[in-house]
């Protein structure tokens, strides 16, 4: 079931939801990807009809950020809740886990990949690491064809949007992975480098500022969240937002 928030076409999914049909994709022989969309996302694709449509062409839509469940609510619209692309990745970390699967990860600074996998392989010991890149490349095809040669199950581009999602869209077929994820900056938090909010602060829909308040130079970008509330606001005005299920 699709709910449309300001032309992106979003799964309305419990995480536990979220986990099963994640699941499903893994286990199955043909390739898929998912999304995580938050309202950076959302603004990004309002101007960018590629990534716009690569969004809407994914396996799952997940929404990450309270944003895009508010701007849900005001448009009449309201989402289940949020499916933290982080959590969705710790929920994916476990399904493979059960299947003794095989995990790469692509993204993030030399290094980052190494360490984030070394720590995943502790608390998920069945799983196989077949492989790290880090983001800093310019020529993707060698990439691609690494990742192939690997054969993942499950792989983790985290190259910041839209590059991420724009890479899956173009090689993610090509690696022969069965799920394909687009994280941003996932794989410093499994390395231990970034910290995430507290739950607590989770639970509330804080994670943002927790993330301002550790990272006092995000303030350029945070700006830009209520962007989308004012958005969801003027079309539900207008009466072009309600554009319901499908």
């Amino acid at each position: 079931m699709k709910t449309d928030i300001l032309g992106i076409q979003f799964d309305n999914l419990t995480r536990e939801e979220a986990k099963e049909a994640g699941a499903v994709l893994l286990r199955s022989p043909e390739f898929h990807y998912a999304v995580t969309p938050n309202p950076e996302f959302i603004l990004a694709a309002d101007k960018d009809l590629e990534f716009q449509k690569i969004l809407n062409q994914a396996d799952l839509v997940l929404p990450d950020g309270i944003g895009v469940v508010y701007s849900a609510k005001i448009l009449g619209t309201p989402l289940k809740g949020r499916v933290a692309g982080f959590d969705f990745a710790c929920d994916m970390l476990d399904v493979l886990d059960e299947m003794g699967g095989r995990l790469y990860l692509l993204g993030a600074k030399p290094g980052v990949a190494e360490e984030a996998g070394r720590r995943i392989l502790e608390s998920h010991p069945n799983i196989v690491l077949c492989g790290t890149h880090d983001g800093y490349f310019k020529d993707s095809d060698p990439v691609a064809r690494e990742v192939a040669q690997a054969q993942p199950d499950l792989l983790f581009v985290c190259l910041g949007a839209p590059k991420q999602e724009k890479w899956i869209s173009r090689f993610g077929l090509i690696t022969g992975a069965k799920l394909a994820i687009g994280l941003g900056g996932a794989l410093d938090v499994f390395a231990g480098n970034v910290e995430r909010a507290p739950e607590k602060w989770q639970k509330a829909g804080l994670e943002w500022a927790y993330r301002l308040k550790k990272e006092p130079k995000r303030i350029g970008r945070m700006a830009k969240l209520p962007l989308v509330l004012v958005k969801a606001a003027g079309r539900r005005v207008t009466g072009k937002g309600r554009q319901g299920v499908l």
